[in-house]
């Protein structure tokens, strides 16, 4: 029987195609009440969009806009998320699968697919591309073991991630939205949660 220490390195888990929710204590005030899909989960690290957190008041018309897209006649309106402090000129657009990118479309799992090339713009901009999406710039990424050492300090629920959640939820309701698919009342969440 062997017993873990604290210079262990903490049990590796994949919480690909999972959320994050961040717990009241968080440290970093860029992620105070946000909630994080997990877009790839390994060994090397994680990766993910903050889903319910906004850029500025910058929508998809400014983006296509700055990147001399051009939009045909009733494309669609949509916020631009703040997906996460790393390289945050970057665009990420995370949506429902079945859409496939013609240059790369990664598959977080058999619900979701995340996609980071100019084509999923221009398609979405011609009224194409996938039916549900949520785009953001940036991303929120963790080293080895990272995040598995925030979660043993309890920076970090785990909720299972729906289309729902993510896409049909308003922004401002999707934090207390992950914390009810764990059956957890926002008003009693301490910041000084303790470990079983």
């Amino acid at each position: 029987m062997s017993t873990r220490t604290d210079t262990d390195p903490p049990p590796m888990m994949d919480l690909t195609g999972r959320i994050l929710i961040a717990m009241p204590g968080m440290e970093d005030p860029r992620f105070a009440q946000s909630v994080v899909f997990i877009c790839a989960h390994s060994d090397e690290g994680a990766m993910g969009l903050m889903i319910n957190k906004l850029a500025d008041d910058l929508k998809l018309s400014d983006l296509l806009e700055q990147l001399d897209i051009e939009a045909a006649p009733g494309a669609r309106q949509m916020p631009i998320h703040f997906g996460g402090p790393v390289e945050s000129g970057r665009g990420f657009v995370l949506h429902e699968a079945g859409y496939q990118s013609s240059i790369s479309t990664l598959e977080v799992d058999a619900r979701f697919s995340m996609t980071a090339t100019l084509d999923i713009l221009e398609d979405m901009a011609a009224g194409e591309g996938p039916g549900r999406a949520l785009i953001a710039l940036g991303y929120a990424g963790w080293g080895p073991g990272q995040l598995e050492d925030e979660i043993g300090r309890n920076g970090w629920l785990i909720c299972d991630a729906s289309a729902d959640l993510v896409f049909g939820t308003s922004n401002g309701a999707k934090w207390s939205a992950a914390l009810a698919v764990l059956g957890v009342d926002p008003l009693v969440l301490s910041a000084e949660a303790g470990t079983a």
